[in-house]
């Protein structure tokens, strides 16, 4: 008997399959992502648009977004430059070039460093808050309650929010620059014995414009992207507090991707 119901028992598919299984699974995760951020952000620039004008909100998460992280940016920013700026003299010291330490750190700074880290900052600090926050505001039923008082949640949780990182994330973008430099500039002519005139004259020479243009760009859209996807993901949490969790979790993970990969097409499309 233990015979017949062992054979009778159902058999585990291939690994072939399975793999193909979690392949056309994680796809479809993916994609449903996609258009459901692409979605939501349809939606909040049109509920932005729609009166009443959530002002109180607004200046509220511009508070928490962008004045907020000033000193994590701020301080995060001081170290990166200071430690490019070693770095950099000491390998342009071997080619008795220590004059091209300030234009490199600049330009990596404004291209590169300042809007990525500054955006990876505000995921760590605010994104998150924002996809807990807004997780356990759904579990809670609380998003219920906004819609059973006529209170459009888009309008009124989301749109802000969004906004928010939309506008700081660019300001934060370039007190990463400014930071960044000065701690180049310390390290450069104070300890590295470079001159100063030399450091802000090939500094000015070399930074164009355009150069923070494309962080401030770049800043503003890794902030949207990052208060999309936490928004997305803490608005339709479930499971109570174990799901809030796991959301804010994959919030912190597409976020950070989502920057490294906009970073390398926006890059692209503006050389």
């Amino acid at each position: 008997m233990a015979t017949e119901n062992a054979d009778k028992a159902p058999k585990e598919p291939p690994l072939l399959l399975q793999s193909i299984d979690n392949f056309g699974k994680g796809a479809a995760s993916v994609i449903t992502n996609i258009g459901g951020v692409a979605y939501l952000g349809f939606q909040v620039a049109r509920w932005s648009l729609k009166r009443p004008y959530r002002l109180t909100n607004l200046f509220a998460q511009l508070d928490f977004v962008g004045v907020g992280s000033i000193f994590i940016v701020a301080l995060t920013g001081l170290f990166t430059g200071m430690v490019f700026a070693t770095q950099t003299g000491s390998a342009f010291a071997l080619f008795d070039a220590e004059s091209m330490v300030g234009p490199t750190v600049a330009l990596t700074l404004a291209r590169e460093l300042a809007p990525v880290f500054s955006a990876l900052m505000v995921t760590m600090r605010a994104g998150s808050a924002m996809c807990t926050e807004l997780g356990t505001m759904r579990v809670t039923e609380q998003v219920d309650a906004l819609e059973t008082m006529a209170v459009n949640p888009i309008q009124y949780l989301l749109a802000p929010r969004v906004i928010s990182g939309l506008v700081m994330v660019p300001v934060l973008t370039m007190l990463f620059i400014t930071m960044g430099m000065g701690g180049s500039y310390f390290v450069g002519v104070v300890i590295n014995d470079i001159s100063a005139g030399t450091f802000l004259s090939r500094t000015q020479q070399w930074l164009d414009p355009i150069d923070l243009f494309e962080g401030l760009i770049k800043g503003a859209i890794f902030g949207l992207s990052v208060t999309l996807v936490c928004c997305y993901k803490g608005f339709n949490a479930s499971g109570g507090a174990k799901g809030v969790g796991q959301a804010t979790t994959e919030a912190m993970v597409t976020s950070a991707l989502s920057i490294f990969i906009l970073d390398f097409f926006v890059g692209v499309m503006m050389h």
